[in-house]
């Protein structure tokens, strides 16, 4: 039993804080729409402006948009003459929000608050009885995850993260063999065959589904320089196959880590490179405590990362 004197001031803080809480989190889910909705880039080419005209430029329904604004207006996104009864979205906000903001467009990252909250149950149903939640059970994760590395990975990949590397670039010109593990959608490996045509590029993952799609979109691309395949990287085995592997933000997910990073060191040449991408935290909560992302990335490790590894 706790012992110690309550006290009152702290739990009224706390109250005022839960109550944060729960308005941000209602927030999150009003600016995952305006995202998906294009609601916000639409916005951005307007100034004040009624619900009808924003509804009528982004091609929704008028009542929904406008209980979208007021929920926005509250929550102090949106701005709003109450005279001319009219919304407009700061130039300021709006640099956050929308896609040319990219890759600082925070609302991509919204989207990631719904698409946990899809699979609450089977998470709640872990915590009692153990085991983790599949891949296949997430609507729209890996469709997410595509488009938030597309503005945090691919629009550096070739111009600053690939030249990190000493040499890197030259070699690729020339003609060498990539592998990308838990490749996802595929797009940073299709981005690097379509820029470096005398290299050859696989793409590994877990998921029937991220695997298909990004067949499909190599074949719309038409490339010819790259494959992919289903892979358990945990029993992946290869001997000195590529010059270059890459991973990104993948690494973290497996229920082996040093089992897939020890295979990497297998199927790497000799002077082979490895190349990975991962979250800047500690291993220690302790460490986290004033991470700016911490309580959203132990969250997601929590709804995703975590429990599709058990």
């Amino acid at each position: 039993m706790k012992t110690g004197r309550f006290d009152q001031a702290r739990a009224d803080a706390f109250a005022e804080r839960l109550l944060s809480v729960l308005n941000d989190a209602a927030l999150t889910l009003m600016i995952s729409i305006g995202h998906r909705t294009g609601l916000f880039d639409v916005m951005d080419e307007l100034d004040f402006a009624s619900s009808e005209v924003i509804a009528e430029a982004a091609g929704c329904n008028e009542r929904y948009v406008r209980e979208w604004l007021n929920a926005l207006v509250v929550g102090g996104i949106v701005d709003y003459d109450a005279h001319a009864k009219a919304y407009q979205l700061p130039a300021e906000h709006a640099s956050f929000l929308t896609r040319k903001s990219s890759p600082q467009n925070m609302a991509v990252v919204a989207q990631f608050i719904p698409v946990l909250a899809y699979v609450e149950n089977g998470v709640v149903d872990a915590f009692k009885h153990g085991g983790g939640v599949p891949y296949e059970a997430y609507h729209r994760f890996h469709e997410v995850m595509a488009e938030e590395s597309g503005q945090t990975i691919l629009s550096s990949l070739t111009d600053k993260i690939l030249p990190m590397v000493h040499g890197l670039v030259d070699k690729l010109n020339q003609g060498i063999q990539i592998l990308d593990i838990g490749c996802g959608y595929g797009r940073a490996l299709i981005l690097m065959a379509k820029t470096y045509p005398q290299s050859q590029f696989t793409g590994y993952d877990l998921c029937d589904e991220t695997i298909a799609h990004a067949v499909h979109s190599a074949k719309e691309n038409k490339i010819q320089n790259i494959h992919f395949e289903k892979m358990d990287l945990s029993v992946w085995d290869e001997q000195e196959k590529y010059d270059l592997i890459t991973s990104f933000d993948v690494i973290h997910d497996q229920a082996k880590p040093a089992q897939v990073l020890s295979n990497v060191f297998k199927a790497l040449k000799p002077r082979g490179i490895f190349l990975m991408q991962d979250i800047k935290a500690s291993s220690d909560v302790a460490g986290n405590v004033h991470h700016p992302l911490g309580a959203l990335i132990y969250t997601i490790s929590c709804m995703h990362c975590m429990t599709v590894s058990l």
